[in-house]
Parts: structure tokens; C-alpha cells; sequence
């Protein structure tokens, strides 16, 4: 059931229209007396869900009781990320998400189901896992709030993927890490309706029907001034929600190209990207876009680490970005990587599968640690002295050398691709 839908490409939503939008739906529900919201973390700062979260902590006071960031494997937000992202929201109401230890398991979707959907690329079943609070916390409404955008594990950002993976276990992520990874990253990005979507699909039908949740999506993207606006705000319980924002999402964020780019340059904000376990977004939402022998530039200030948990950071270490048939060979023959499916599809993920050249420069790490994970290096400040963010443009450029490149400041907003290969996939 929807509750609440509007937008178009022309859209322009003010924080007041969202409060409005967002209180027109929860007046409709009734009252709640215990509410949990699960907002994304910082690293999705442009979603509006920090506004919308604050919006849905004005309308049930005392009453909203719990404030349970998606974190995934991501590290804990910072007080003053809270502060930046959620406003006077009150800090004791958050709570920190421990993926290792503090799920429990729904139930499985069955091997079989997993096989098909995937055309026998996996063969495994998946563990429908989420944090304890959603089902111990005798909560009366879960406000699951997020923004849909192209994604590279499961097509489309967001709807359940953010009580799944975004609450969800070690298993759990690590399968449908890997299920998108094995089936192929450019087969989905871009798509609802993909294999991995079908398996968190089933999981919701089975598994969290009983749970009263309330999905909050936002549509986000530049206006002809390059400001960053919501789009759409898409408020229901179920799959229809989710596609209606993601039908506008692909108006506003898919960039379909009329030729492939020979050198793509990405800048990544070094309040939101540290790690290339963030920052290969500059890889996987421009590679259906970059021409053969082609080049992508990151310029990636913030950047200090390779996996933002340790343990995945040192497997990132240890193997590198390799092509999909290398690694699906090493995961095969290690025990470390079969144990850590998400880091081994995010190693596929991070690869140009040795078709297109890949270029980092760290503001934190050295020459030999990126060249150690099988990019090439370049120095920052030289980088930006010739590609400076302040003054390219979203978009194609011509450099004062007569180069011409094309310019991207945030890959987190959108999905590039060269309008050939998009659709010969």
C-alpha cells in the first residue's frame, strides 16, 4: 500500500515538503507508541534521510525510541556525523549496529530458489538475517528511511536491501555480496528487478511480513543549477513503492552516454569517501561508460584505507583487484576469502576485468599500497593541479591542452554507460 507518492524529473522538494509529505503519511497509519527508524549512515549524507529522520522525530517525540543507522560493515557514524547528518535529533536515541554479533536469523531462503535466480552461478541458500532490535524491540511501526539510486550490488539502492544488508549478518551480506558479484555487477546496475533483488524479495514475503514496516524513499539529484534536490519521496509497505521511486530514479540518475569516454575523472569528497571500499563507486557506476584502453582518474583526497573493517581491509591486501575469472578461481582455493564473500565480490567489483586503465590518487596512502592492490598511482596534489575540482564541470570538459574529459564530482548519485554496451548486456 502506498501512502504517500510524488515526483517527477522536474520536482523540487523544499525541507518543508518534506515534512509535509512524510507527516501526510504517518497521519494515515495511526498512532505509534513505539517507533524504530533505520536511516543510512553517513556515507549516505545526500540522501535527505537525516532531514526526514529528524521530521519523523518531530512528529512522534517520546514515542520515536530508537534510531538504528544501516550501518552494513561500515564503521560506527562519529558524533559530529550524527550532528551533521540528523540535526537536534537527540544523540541517545542511536543506536550502533554490530553485524557480527547482534542479528538473528529469520529464516532461509532455499538453495534452490538462490540457484535459479542466479542461473546456477551460486548454489547456496541465504540467510535472511537482521539486527535483534527489529523483532525484539517490540516496536509498533519501523520506519526503514533511504534514498533509491543505481547500485552495484543489487541494481537499485535501498527498500529492503536496507533491512537485510543494512541491519543484516555476516552471512547474509557476504552471500548477496557475492550471488551479485558471481552473476555479473553490469547485468544488474541499473535494474530492480535482478537476482539479487529476488532473493531479498522472497525474504520479505516470508520472513518480515509481520514486522509493521514503513518504507520512506527519496529520489535525489542535481537541479540546472547543480544543486543537489530530492526528486521524489515515495512513503508504503511494500514492492510497488520501491519501483515507482525507481522508475524516477532512473530519469534522474542514469546518465546514458552517445559514446564511450576515453578519460573519466572522479573527485571523492574526503568527508564521505575514506576507503576504497566506498570510493570504487568512482569504478563501478562509470565502467559500463569507459571506452576500451580508456582511463578513470580518482581523485580521492580522504582515502587511508582499503576495507573499512580490518579484516576485510586485509584481504583487499592480500589478493588486490583482480578480474572475475581470478577471483572466483582464489576463492575457490582459500579459505579467507570463502569465508568473507562480500570482500571477494568487492574485490570483482573494483576490477576493470583488465579492459580499461584505473588510476588512484590517495591523499593517505603510498605509492607502493596502491599499486599492491594492482591500481595505478598517481600524486594527488599533481592530479588536481591539472584536474582541479573547483573549476571542471560536471559533465565534459576540454582541458586548456586541447584533452577532453569527463568530469564527475560525487559517483555515489548516478550510473553512467556508453548506450551499446548498457544495452548489449
Amino acid at each position: 500500500m502506498i501512502l504517500y507518492q510524488k515526483g517527477s524529473a522536474d520536482a523540487e522538494f523544499t525541507l518543508d515538503d518534506l515534512k509535509q509529505g512524510l507527516f501526510e503519511a504517518l497521519d494515515k497509519i495511526g498512532q505509534r507508541k513505539n517507533v524504530l527508524a533505520i536511516p543510512p549512515d553517513f556515507t549516505r549524507f545526500h540522501s535527505f534521510a537525516g532531514p526526514l529522520t529528524n521530521h519523523a522525530w518531530q512528529y512522534f517525540g517520546k514515542y520515536l525510541t530508537d534510531i538504528l543507522p544501516a550501518l552494513g560493515t561500515h564503521t560506527a557514524m562519529t558524533d559530529e556525523q550524527i550532528k551533521k547528518m540528523f540535526g537536534n535529533t537527540p544523540k541517545n536515541l542511536f543506536r550502533v549496529h554490530d553485524w557480527r554479533n547482534n542479528v538473528v536469523t529469520l529464516g532461509e531462503v532455499p538453495a534452490a530458489f538462490v540457484k535459479k535466480a542466479s542461473e546456477g552461478k551460486v548454489d547456496y541458500s541465504w540467510p535472511a538475517q537482521v539486527n535483534k532490535l527489529l523483532t525484539q524491540g517490540n516496536h509498533d511501526l519501523i520506519l526503514s528511511i533511504g534514498q533509491i539510486v543505481p547500485h552495484e550490488v543489487i541494481g537499485m539502492a535501498n527498500y529492503n536491501k536496507n533491512i537485510f544488508v543494512g541491519t543484516g549478518g555476516a552471512e547474509g551480506i557476504n552471500k548477496s555480496h557475492f550471488l551479485g558479484a558471481a552473476y555479473g555487477m553490469e547485468r544488474i546496475m541499473g535494474r530492480a528487478n535482478n537476482p539479487v533483488r529476488d532473493v531479498l524479495n522472497y525474504a520479505s514475503e516470508h520472513f518480515t511480513a509481520h514486522l509493521p514496516i514503513i518504507y520512506v524513499l527519496t529520489v535525489v539529484a542535481k537541479n540546472d543549477s547543480g544543486k543537489l534536490v530530492v526528486k521524489g519521496l515515495f512513503i508504503g509497505d511494500d514492492k510497488e513503492c520501491f519501483e515507482k521511486a525507481a522508475e524516477l530514479s532512473l530519469q534522474v540518475n542514469f546518465e546514458m552516454l552517445d559514446k564511450p569516454l576515453n578519460k573519466v575523472v572522479v573527485y571523492l569528497d574526503p568527508e564521505e569517501f575514506k576507503s576504497t571500499w566506498l570510493g570504487n563507486k568512482s569504478i563501478y557506476r562509470t565502467r559500463m561508460a569507459i571506452a576500451d584502453e580508456g582511463e578513470l582518474i580518482v581523485l580521492a583526497p580522504g582515502l587511508k584505507e582499503f576495507g573499512e573493517d580490518r579484516q576485510i581491509d586485509m584481504l583487499i591486501r592480500k589478493y588486490g583487484y583482480l578480474s572475475t575469472p581470478e577471483i572466483l578461481q582464489l576463492t575457490l582455493d582459500n579459505k579467507d576469502l570463502q569465508n568473507n564473500l562480500s570482500a571477494a565480490a568487492h574485490l570483482i567489483h573494483g576490477s576493470s576485468e583488465n579492459r580499461f586503465k584505473i588510476t588512484y590518487c590517495p591523499g593517505h596512502l603510498s605509492k607502493e599500497e596502491i599499486e599492491g592492490v594492482n591500481f595505478n598511482y598517481a600524486h594527488l596534489d599533481a592530479m588536481i593541479e591539472k584536474y582541479n575540482p573547483e573549476i571542471l564541470k560536471d559533465g565534459y570538459n576540454t582541458m586548456p591542452d586541447g584533452e577532453e574529459i569527463y568530469y564527475i564530482s560525487n559517483p555515489a548519485l548516478g550510473l553512467w554507460a556508453f548506450k551499446e554496451r548498457f544495452g548489449a548486456i
